[in-house]
């Protein structure tokens, strides 16, 4: 996916927005009014997930992205993101370039502690979809933990126990994927676009795919030809074990690679950067992931 970034008009309305709701008395920055929970705002519904299972019923959670077929990248920021954003504690954002959007509107909330995914997870790789970063997602529960244990202190046990139970079954999620490659040492897989990069990596599978083609598809450049030709030749004599296919990034040239993928007889394992519909939360869409690359690779 290419960096775009919101357009001025969408940047000064929010400004507009924000200094009126100061001029009105000040954004409410108490968090959740009303509840008597810790108001929480996350970038998507994958780090909203995250903040659930470390806070519990103590936190009242809004993500702004929470539709699958919405873009991080292009997300254009409404005034009642704005607002969200205006009444919470505790704001937490991916980072890395890809939710631009969300560093511009948390600058409308001086008064929340702010926390980036990225650089938490201080993975030393320039991928910016940590949330396939096991170890990456632990370090951001951690955080989580003790910001929301500063917030509320007598609460500070709970949110550390909730985190270590999280955590534990993250560490399993970690086990599992492992034992992928230990069982095929060999496997290879392509991808569409190095979104499971890092679950790659962690289930010690070999990555085939050509440089020049990740580049290509994440810039929304042409493929060179040559490339092309290097991607489907993997495909046709099935060099690779699987396909991961982003199910949120579709161009004619990853269609095409799908398409030549199942008629070479090829699986081909959908991944996505948001919880797709029907995913309770984090951990059970991670289960998902980890069981489609597990019987792809045999």
């Amino acid at each position: 996916m290419s960096f775009r970034k919101p357009s001025t008009l969408v940047l000064a309305c929010v400004t507009v927005l924000s200094l009126a709701l100061t001029a009105c008395g000040g954004a409410n920055t108490s968090g959740a009014p009303g509840t008597g929970k810790i108001g929480v705002v996350t970038s998507t519904d994958v780090w909203g997930s995250v903040v659930s299972a470390v806070g519990g019923d103590q936190v009242s959670v809004t993500s702004i992205i929470h539709d699958p077929s919405a873009d991080p990248h292009s997300y254009e920021t409404t005034p009642g993101d704005v607002v969200a954003t205006g009444q919470a504690e505790l704001t937490l954002g991916n980072g890395g370039g890809y939710d631009d959007f969300f560093t511009k509107l948390t600058e409308q909330a001086p008064n929340a502690r702010k926390l980036v995914a990225v650089d938490i997870a201080g993975t030393g790789e320039d991928n910016e979809h940590v949330w396939y970063s096991f170890t990456g997602v632990n370090k951001v529960a951690d955080q989580v933990a003790a910001q929301l244990g500063q917030l509320r202190p007598e609460a500070a046990q709970t949110f550390t126990a909730n985190a270590n139970a999280f955590k534990e079954k993250v560490d399993a999620l970690g086990t599992k994927a492992a034992g992928i490659g230990a069982n095929h040492p060999d496997a290879k897989v392509l991808m569409t676009e190095p979104v499971p990069q890092y679950l790659v990596e962690t289930a010690k599978l070999t990555d085939a795919t050509p440089e020049a083609f990740s580049h290509a598809i994440e810039n929304e450049t042409d493929v060179p030809p040559a490339t092309l030709a290097e991607v489907n030749q993997l495909i046709s004599g099935k060099q690779i074990q699987v396909v991961l296919n982003n199910e949120q990034t579709v161009t004619p040239t990853t269609t095409q690679v799908v398409n030549e993928a199942r008629q070479a007889g090829l699986p081909v394992v959908g991944v996505t950067e948001t919880l797709p519909a029907g995913a309770a939360d984090y951990l059970s869409w991670m289960t998902g992931q980890v069981d489609a690359l597990a019987g792809a690779v045999g």
